[in-house]
Order: structure tokens, then sequence, then C-alpha cells
């Protein structure tokens, strides 16, 4: 099973190792950046780019488009700017099995992250030129790939094995993933909405010329990297009991895969419905589209105190559920979150729904994403062999590859459907998941001792 690296020397703070605060500001201005861009694509796309006058400017659209509609038929501004969504949201999370690959073989952890926040810098700079626009998403996809999968393992290697101080510090990691998701629309939405997009996009791309630097300071208080330790080793093949919980992790992943793709409608249909269908007013006030965005991380940091504290309860009762069976709990609160929008656009009969009814979707899907999101990284660094963890970790980022590309599809469904119809096909979908995941309990618990 997973090992890690000796931690490195530098005292602690707040009861956990000094590199857990610099990883968690890292990844904070990483996920500002990604966010950020994010919280502006699809609107910087509909109502902007994707306009004729626009469009034929950009390098390489005409073909991406041909492409698409060769598999999906003619595509209006919206359903297109759906796909581009789903390919790039969904690539950003296929290319970490590469950059997981070439650190546990070739570069290391640390040279795979440095790598990955240059890129993804310049990037988000790129955005500002509107001919390089799918161009600059490919340097994202390729940095984020190198980024993200090497980011997130080098927590666990804070942590000799067995330390139960693990899954909390991969709480705290989570919690500073969503205070960067949080800040994102607040500040790039807002600029991108009032001053321009390209206001919106280099806030972005500052936020993570920050996330670089904390990283390069950071070195001196992260144990070595793994693979330097590996070198100095006789290489041993894997034995049975990794390759049973290598296998176990792959086939949890096949359902997570359907969890994203409904998850991931946030900033995609989730966007367009507070856009078109929400009544947004508030006293005098209308409350911009891009903030609604920020619901979500805002009360994954107000509830992961709530739900630790439940999860520490359970356990001195020995009632704390399985990882496996929060990760299932995780879907139907997902399925839950969907049906509040079903129920808003009956509510709405046609015409615009109160915000209201978004806040408790979100209330929903936030504590189905605590039960599945941050404890399935860590079963990950703790059940994979130490010298394939990086691999493995960006093996399970790809279920978010696959969801996002379905999402993508799901996404292009919108404009034909029925609102009322369309949250329903969601909310099954995260449902059957969640069951077949609940299948999988008894069986795979045996390959998955360390969990």
């Amino acid at each position: 099973m997973s090992a890690s690296a000796e931690p490195a020397a530098s005292g602690e703070l707040f009861g956990h190792p000094r590199g857990l605060t610099y990883l968690f500001t890292t990844e904070m201005w990483e996920r500002f950046s990604y966010y950020g861009m994010k919280a502006l694509l699809v609107f910087y796309m509909v109502k902007h780019l994707l306009q004729p006058e626009r469009a034929q400017a950009i390098i390489g659209l005409a073909e991406l488009k041909t492409g698409l509609e060769f598999v999906f038929g003619p595509l209006e501004i919206q359903p297109l700017s759906s796909h581009i969504y789903g390919l790039y949201t969904g690539l950003v999370y296929l290319t970490p099995v590469l950059g997981g690959y070439l650190a546990d073989r070739v570069l290391g952890q640390r040279r795979m992250v440095i790598i990955g926040a240059s890129l993804m810098a310049a990037g988000h700079f790129m955005m500002a030129f509107e001919p390089l626009f799918l161009l600059a998403l490919l340097v994202l996809i390729l940095g984020n790939g190198a980024f993200k999968p090497n980011i997130s393992t080098q927590v666990g290697t804070l942590y000799a094995p067995g330390d139960p101080r693990r899954d909390r510090a991969f709480s705290i990691f989570y919690v500073g993933i969503n205070l960067g998701a949080f800040l994102a629309p607040l500040v790039c939405g807002t600029l991108g909405e009032t001053l321009g997009w390209h206001y919106g996009f280099g806030a972005a791309g500052v936020g993570m010329t920050i996330g670089l630097a904390i990283y390069l300071y950071a070195s001196r208080t992260l144990p070595p990297d793994p693979l330097t330790l590996r070198r100095s080793a006789p290489a041993q093949p894997f034995g049975r009991d990794e390759w049973r919980a290598m296998g176990a992790i792959i086939l949890l992943a096949l359902p997570v895969t359907f969890f994203w793709a409904t998850y991931e409608q946030q900033g995609n249909t989730i966007a367009l419905w507070a856009d078109s269908h929400t009544d947004r007013s508030l006293g005098g006030f209308e409350i911009p589209a891009t903030w609604f965005q920020a619901v979500n991380p805002f009360m994954i940091f107000a509830f992961t105190p709530l739900i630790l504290a439940l999860w520490k309860r359970q356990a001195a009762r020995g009632r704390e559920p399985s990882t496996v069976l929060k990760m299932a709990y995780g879907c139907f609160g997902t399925a839950l979150a969907y049906l509040v929008l079903v129920a808003a656009a009956f509510a709405a009969d046609g015409g615009k729904a109160s915000w209201l009814w978004l806040m408790i979707y979100f209330v929903a899907l936030t504590i189905g994403e605590l039960y599945l999101s941050p404890v399935s990284l860590s079963l990950v660094t703790k059940v994979a062999p130490a010298r394939a963890v990086s691999m493995m970790m960006g093996i399970w980022l790809a279920t978010m590859f696959t969801g996002n590309f379905i999402a993508g599809y799901l996404g292009s469904l919108w404009s034909g459907m029925a609102k009322g119809s369309f949250f329903l096909m969601l909310a099954v979908i995260a449902a059957l998941a969640g069951l077949v995941i609940l299948a999988f309990v008894r069986p795979l618990k045996p390959m998955l001792r360390e969990s």
C-alpha cells in the first residue's frame, strides 16, 4: 500500500505539518485561476466570442466545429459552447493520467507541479487574445494535467503510513480548493461582467502566478520527492494485494464518472438557469448570475466542520460509514439536489423561479460532494502503491474527464428539453451511480483494508 516519505523537519502548524499550509495555499490560488476562468467561459462564448462576426477569427474553431457536427449534427451557438465547455473541463481531468505517469517515472512530483503552474499562468494570459482562444485552452489543459495529480499526492507524503491525520488533512486541503473556487467568481466574474472579459481572464492568470510563487517558496517544507527515494531502492514488481487495490480504485471510478457528469452542470446549464430562468432580485439589487457559482465553494468550507464533527461522533459510536458507502451517499445527495430543481421548474411554470430554489439545490449538492470528493482523494493516497500513486491519482481524476465529457453532451440537450425533464434526467443518472457504488460496498471491502 501507499507509503509516505518522511515528513520534512520544518515543524507543525495547527497540529499538521507546515507544508500542508503551503500546499493548501498553492492549491487555493490554482483553483482561483481555474474557477475564475470557468465562471466566465460559457457566458464569454455564448454572448461574445462565438458570435458570427468574431468566431471566424479563432484559430482552429472551424475544424473543431466540423468535427463536432460530424458526431452530433448541426450546432448553434449554445450547444457548440456546451460541447467546447465539456471538452475543456473534461480534458483537464484526462491529462493528469499522463502528468501522474511522468511524475512517477521521469520528472518527479515537484518538477511537474512547477511545469503545470507555469503553463496554466501562460494559458490564462493567452485568453486575452481572441484568435488564440482554443490554443489557450490547450495550454491550460496540459498545465492542469501536470499540476493536479502531483499537488494532491504531496499532501499524502506529509504523513507517515497509518497517521490518522491524513483524512482530516485532505478535508482541510479541500477547503483550500473551495476557498479559491469561492473567491474566483466574485473577483473574475465581476471583472469580466463589468470591465470586460479579458480583465476577468487576466485576474485568473495573476492568481496562478501567485500560486506558483508560493509553491517555489514552500519547497523547503516538503518531504523529498518520492521519485528520488525510489531511484535509490531496487525496483520491485507489484504484489497481489497492490494489483487488487488498484483494480478496486478503477472499479469505483466507473460510477463516479456519472456523479461528475451531473455535478459539473454548475458552470454550464446551471449557469444558464441562473441567468435566464431565475428571479435574482434581492430588494432593489439583482444578484449577478456568476455569483451563484460562488455558493457551492462557500458552503464547502461552511459545512466541512459540521460533516467532520458528524463523522467523528459516528466513529465514537462505531457507526461511521465506510469510505465507499460515503461515496454512494454523495451520489444520492446530488440526485436530491436535481429533484429540488425539478420542483423549482414546476413552481415557475414557464416563468422565473426564485433564487432561493438555487440555494436549496446548492445545499444538497454540497453535502453530496463532501461525502464523495475529499474522502476519495484520501482513499487513493492510502490504497495505491507508493510507486504508482501519482498515476493512480491521475486515473482517479480521469473520472472527471469522462464525467465532464458526458456533462457537455447532456448540456447540449438543454435548449431542446423542458427544464423540469432535464433536471429529472440528471437526478436519475446520479441516483443510478449511487446504487452501483452501493452494490460495490461489500465486494470491495477486502481490497480496501487501508480505507
